[in-house]
């Protein structure tokens, strides 16, 4: 038995990007679908299917990789834990390197992207933050550009 299932996620997801694996099942549950479909829908990863009936149910997420077959994902971290919550209102929740990442809110609207949230102006329990190697790149060849 798992006594945090979102960290247990966050590992599978990291440890199979570091191997470079394709796909991960994960056992099912509602919030954990959730939160694979944000990840899906922030470009984190390519897909998120719920495989399975009854108790049997497992989600079936595949990995995103760029073309030179490094990872989408480059880091993530656990914010909000079991024996420690933490909560933010709308106005303070924290930007990810500098905006460029992803911090995933618990609302009372379900789970939203930090700039989601801010937007409908809704605060909520810090699930967990996700950012890329390839948003930095980016950001750091427009700053590049910039100071030139």
């Amino acid at each position: 038995m798992v006594s945090d299932p979102i960290s247990d996620l966050l590992t599978r997801l990291r440890n199979a990007s570091m191997v470079s694996k394709s796909n991960i099942e994960i056992p099912h549950s509602k919030f954990k679908l959730q939160l694979a479909s944000l990840l899906k829908d922030e470009g984190y990863i390519s897909d998120a299917k719920v495989e399975g009936d009854g108790t049997k149910k497992i989600i079936n997420i595949t990995l995103k990789y760029s073309e030179e077959g490094t990872s989408v994902i480059s880091g993530m971290n656990r914010l909000s834990k079991p024996g420690n919550r933490v909560y933010s209102s709308f106005d303070k929740l924290p930007r990810n390197n500098g905006g460029l990442g992803t911090v995933v809110v618990s609302t009372s609207r379900g789970l939203l992207s930090d700039s989601e949230a801010r937007k409908r102006k809704l605060g909520g329990e810090l699930i967990c933050e996700v950012w890329s190697w390839v948003e930095l790149e980016i950001s750091q060849l427009l700053s590049q550009r910039e100071l030139k």
